[in-house]
């Protein structure tokens, strides 16, 4: 197939969400996917989606959306409760589907979602792996640059999950949404974690949760956090490396920041960024004790959040014009879900736990 791969995002509005920030601007500057259609779940958004963002189609009712014969890649961009329904559908028509982290509400509905999707291009947004940056990084790490790595020591942040929030943000304070600061920040963060230094073995981790009481702007209320807006998780990867990552909600701004350093016994590497919207949502910068080849230029420049996004794109193209695979996929979804959970087991036993390989 030459032309190009015909993308319908469900979840692409135009009051800042997540496809707006990240999924459209990287459709729009690669040569090798198009934005075919948007769907939202009310007429009068979807039609000014597809206005503001070039789609040749609208629908207002996701389902019809997936059906259409004209879409190849169908991604989903929706909040977290609304996924299964929508990727199961996605996947009986038949199409790609790329669905945002985490990919279900629980460690179950992702194993189910995985099971489903056996057989086809299934692609979850854990899309920090493939920065230049992390991948240079993990490749010197392969090729024993820094000789055998001994400890890493992580600092990730993010602005959300903080003391103050608006009422169209209070989902992620809330358990039975699915996302919060363990299976967005902490999943994404562990992600790269296991990208440079292989499978995390064992953790012990602490999760508390140090605002409780939140306040709605926008409202002039309060309401009650449900789950955890800190994290510090130890443990082992790969071969014995120690590491410790500490997951941090609420920081200004200005002073988002994430910071992984990796000790070996011949030096050490670096990767330092800074995003509103975590590790994921930007670009990263390396530095080492040793000598490096600079990262490979991103496929889209500017380092925001569809520079990341832009990389998973492009790998899309390639595996479906060359039935490679080497997209983030529905298996690397479940394994990190099953992360977290080892990660939440701990903080509530209080007990170092096993992640089953």
């Amino acid at each position: 197939m030459n032309r190009a791969f015909r993308v319908g995002i469900i979840g692409a509005d135009t009051k800042a969400s997540w496809a707006q920030l990240s999924h459209v601007p990287a459709i729009n500057a690669l040569a090798d996917v198009e934005l075919a259609a948007v769907a939202t779940r009310h007429e009068d958004s979807a039609r000014a989606a597809a206005e503001a963002f070039g789609a040749r189609r609208w629908y207002a009712d996701p389902p019809a959306l997936i059906e259409d014969d004209d879409i190849d890649i169908v991604t989903v961009a929706v909040r977290v409760p609304a996924h299964r329904s929508l990727v199961e559908a996605a996947l009986k028509a038949g199409k790609t589907v790329y669905c945002e982290a985490p990919l279900g509400v629980d460690l179950a509905e992702v194993q189910s979602l995985q099971a489903a999707g056996e057989g086809a291009l299934t692609v979850i947004g854990l899309q920090g792996r493939l920065n230049p940056s992390v991948r240079r990084a993990a490749q010197m790490i392969a090729d024993g640059a820094i000789g055998r790595p001994l400890t890493a020591r992580i600092v990730s942040t993010t602005s959300g999950m903080g003391p103050a929030t608006l009422s169209s943000y209070r989902y992620f304070d809330e358990a039975a949404a699915g996302a919060n600061l363990l299976t967005i920040t902490a999943g994404h963060t562990l992600d790269l974690l296991e990208a440079l230094l292989g499978e995390v073995s064992e953790v012990e981790a602490r999760t508390p949760i140090l605002f409780p009481t939140v306040q709605v702007l926008d409202t002039r209320s309060t309401a009650k956090r449900e789950v955890p807006d800190h994290a510090d998780i130890l443990g082992g990867v790969g071969d014995g490396t120690v590491f410790n990552a500490s997951v941090i909600g609420g920081v200004a701004p200005e002073e988002a920041e994430f910071d992984f350093v990796v000790r070996g016994t011949q030096g050490w590497l670096r990767l330092r960024g800074g995003s509103l919207y975590g590790v994921q949502g930007g670009d990263l910068t390396l530095t080492a004790s040793v000598g490096f080849a600079e990262p490979d230029a991103p496929v889209v420049p500017g380092g925001g959040p569809a520079l990341n996004v832009a990389e998973v794109y492009t790998r899309i193209a390639q595996d479906l014009r060359t039935g490679s695979r080497t997209v983030p996929d529905f298996a690397l979804a479940t394994h990190n879900s099953t992360l977290i959970a080892a990660v939440t087991r701990a903080a509530q036993s209080g007990r170092r736990q096993r992640v089953p390989g």
